[in-house]
């Protein structure tokens, strides 16, 4: 059977490392490195499905290869859902992982309530049709860092029926269960039944 070739438009080597590790073998993966993507992709739309539909667009449409783009929020219950469609600059325009737990944590300092969840949309550009697929994770917000592995707010999230933050598991146990590993599965399902 001949292998299903798809970008996934992301640079980020602990995204594509997820990935691989839940599609099935017949998928071959690209990164946007791959297929000669070097420019940031655009984000500017006001919610997570919309910016994922917007960057697997744009890859679609300037490189007319099958693809998929990812975008993930978290989303705090006492912060009105924040920090949401801006949870990878929520500090500042720089991205940068330690900064945007630093804010995390600060702005919930005497929060009675730390309920949050994870949410990731990949949006599938496929044979020119447009498809959405959701995972997600409720949990808490840790009252500061645990562990060094993953990476974003995995440090600080910990997932409802556990005592440990994602960071502090290893990556096959974090894949069994997260918000990307879940809509992985069902963009893999999809896949599997039309490729």
């Amino acid at each position: 059977m001949e292998k299903i070739r798809i970008c996934f438009a992301t640079n980020n080597q602990h995204k594509l490392e997820e990935v691989r590790a839940i599609l099935p073998q017949d998928i071959e993966l690209l990164s946007l490195k791959d297929i000669g993507c070097l420019e940031e992709l655009p984000e500017n739309q006001q919610t997570i499905e919309g910016n994922a539909l917007e960057k697997a667009a744009f890859v679609y449409q300037k490189f007319g290869i099958d693809c998929f783009a990812d975008d993930t929020g978290l989303e705090v219950d006492s912060l009105s859902g924040a920090p949401g469609v801006d949870t990878a600059h929520y500090a500042g325009p720089e991205r940068d992982a330690q900064k945007n737990m630093a804010h995390l944590l600060r702005n919930l300092e005497g929060a009675g309530n730390r309920t949050a969840c994870f949410r990731t949309v990949f949006c599938l550009f496929w044979q020119g049709e447009a498809y959405s697929f959701e995972g997600r994770v409720d949990g808490k917000i840790a009252m500061e860092e645990s562990g060094t592995g993953g990476f974003g707010y995995d440090p600080v999230f910990i997932p409802d029926g556990y005592t440990s933050t994602f960071a502090d598991m290893g990556a096959e146990e974090k894949n069994r269960f997260s918000h990307r590993a879940e809509a992985c599965r069902k963009l893999a399902g999809f896949l599997s039944k039309t490729g």
